[in-house]
C-alpha cells in the first residue's frame, strides 16, 4: 500500500487528506480494519516509537496509551499488584496470569484513566489475547503494534460495531535520518530525535545525594523517553515502570509541574481504602465510576457526596475524603522519579514535587537558578541529574 485516504484532515472540513511516502515506496503499516484519521495516525507513529524506544531501554514489554499527540499513561510490562489490579478495573479477569504486554498496557491505561477515555493504543509487542480482552472493555479508538494473535486479532474487530481502528506496523521500519515538516506553506527540515536515554545521559548527578538505585536510573529513563514524544513544556512522575502523572503543553513548566502532579496524587489517592471501597451501584458504567471517582477526590467533592447527587451513584453516602486524610495518605507515596524536558526555572518545581513523593528528579539543567534549585534538593536528600540535553517536542 503506497497511499492511504483518510476520512478527513484534523478537523472534519480539512480534505482531501491522506498519507504516503515522498519517494513512492509502500507505507510501513497495513490498516487491518477500520479506517483511521490523521489524528489516529499521529498518535499511532508517536506512540509506536515511545514503546519501541522504552523496550530497547529496558528490555521489557511496553504499551502506551495516546490522547491528541501526547501519552496519557506509559508503562512497561512489570506484574500488577492487587491494588492496581482493583483501580485499574482488572480485578475481576485473571490479571495474576496476565501477559507482560498486557500488563504494560493495564498500567499504561490505568493511570490517568480520565485523560486515556477515547485513547489510541501502542504496544511494543504481539498484542495477544489477555491484551485484546482488557482492550475490549475501554473506551478507545484504536491500537497499533507489530503483529497480533488471530484470537487478539478476533476480539478487536468486534469493538466500535466492526469500525475499531487496527494498524499494524513493520517493526523492522526505520525512517530516513532527516525529516521534513510544512507550516503555512514553507517546509521545516532537520535531523530526526534520535538521542539514546541510557545510563551515560543520567549519570551526571549534581546533588550531594548520589545514591541512584536500579529501579530510579530505570525509571529517569522511562520518563525521559516519554517526554521524547509529549508536547513540551512536559513534566512526568513516574514510579515503578509507568508514568503516574503526566503535564503536557502547558506554557509554564511550574503549572507542568502541578498538574503532573496532581495527577499522581489522584492516582495514589484511588489506592486508598477509602476510594477502594466507595459502595457504588451496580449499574454504574466504567467511564461513570472514572469520572466520580475524580470529583470524589477533587476539590469539588460534593458533586458527588451531597444529598440529592449521590443517590444516583452510591449504593449509601460516602464520607468525606478531608483534606487532612488525604494529606496523611500521601505522605506515604516515595521513591518516585520526575522527568523534566527542561530545566526548573525555580525552586518551587521541587518543592511542590517532594509533595507527591519525588526523590529522583532528571532535567537538562542549564539555568541561572541551578544553584537554587540544586539547594532544594539537598534540603530533602533527593538525587538530581542534569541531562544537558533538552527534549521539546512539538
Amino acid at each position: 500500500m503506497k497511499e492511504f485516504t483518510l476520512k478527513y484532515g484534523c478537523n472534519p472540513n480539512q480534505k482531501p487528506s491522506k498519507i504516503y511516502m515522498n519517494d513512492g515506496s509502500e507505507l510501513p503499516v497495513k490498516i487491518l480494519n477500520g479506517r483511521p484519521g490523521y489524528i489516529n495516525f499521529l498518535d499511532a507513529f508517536n506512540g509506536w516509537q515511545l514503546v519501541r524506544d522504552l523496550k530497547n531501554a529496558t528490555g521489557c514489554a511496553a504499551a502506551t496509551s495516546f490522547k491528541h499527540v501526547s501519552p496519557a499513561g506509559a508503562a512497561i510490562g512489570l506484574p500488577l499488584s492487587e491494588t492496581l489490579a482493583k483501580i485499574y478495573w482488572v480485578d475481576d479477569m485473571d490479571w495474576k496470569n496476565f501477559s507482560p504486554i498486557a500488563c504494560a498496557y493495564a498500567r499504561a491505561r490505568g493511570a490517568d484513566r480520565m485523560s486515556s477515555f477515547g485513547d489510541f493504543i501502542s504496544l511494543s509487542d504481539i498484542c495477544d489475547t489477555d491484551t485484546a480482552m482488557l482492550i475490549r472493555h475501554e473506551v478507545s479508538d484504536g491500537i497499533i503494534a507489530p503483529g497480533y494473535t488471530e484470537e487478539a486479532l478476533e476480539i478487536l474487530k468486534q469493538k466500535k460495531k466492526g469500525n475499531y481502528n487496527i494498524i499494524e506496523i513493520d517493526p523492522e521500519y526505520v525512517p530516513a535520518p532527516i525529516e521534513h515538516k510544512e507550516v503555512f506553506g514553507v517546509t521545516f527540515e532537520q535531523g530526526r530525535q534520535e538521542l539514546p536515554i541510557n545510563d551515560e545521559l543520567i549519570s551526571n548527578i549534581v546533588t550531594k545525594n548520589k545514591d541512584l538505585p536500579a529501579e530510579a536510573a530505570r525509571d529517569m529513563k522511562i520518563s525521559l523517553i516519554i517526554l521524547k514524544y509529549t508536547q513540551s513544556n512536559s513534566v512526568c512522575y513516574v514510579r515503578d515502570g509507568q508514568a503516574i502523572g503526566i503535564g503536557a503543553g502547558q506554557q509554564s513548566r511550574i503549572h507542568c509541574t502541578r498538574l503532573a502532579g496532581q495527577k499522581a496524587d489522584n492516582w495514589f489517592l484511588r489506592q486508598s481504602p477509602q476510594v477502594l471501597n466507595l459502595p457504588f451501584k451496580d449499574t454504574i458504567s466504567r467511564p461513570e465510576r472514572d469520572n466520580a471517582i475524580d470529583v470524589y477526590i477533587g476539590d469539588e467533592y460534593m458533586d458527588v457526596v451531597a444529598d440529592g447527587n449521590w443517590e444516583g451513584i452510591f449504593k449509601e453516602k460516602p464520607k468525606v475524603f478531608t483534606a487532612e486524610e488525604k494529606r496523611a495518605w500521601l505522605d506515604q507515596l516515595d521513591n518516585v522519579t520526575l522527568g523534566s524536558d527542561a530545566f526548573f526555572p525555580f525552586s518551587d518545581n521541587i518543592e511542590r514535587a517532594k509533595k507527591s513523593g519525588v526523590k529522583y528528579i532528571a532535567e537538562p539543567g542549564g539555568s541561572v537558578r541551578d544553584s537554587a534549585v540544586i539547594e532544594t534538593c539537598d534540603k530533602y536528600g533527593m538525587v538530581m541529574a542534569f541531562t544537558g540535553i533538552r527534549l521539546f517536542h512539538h
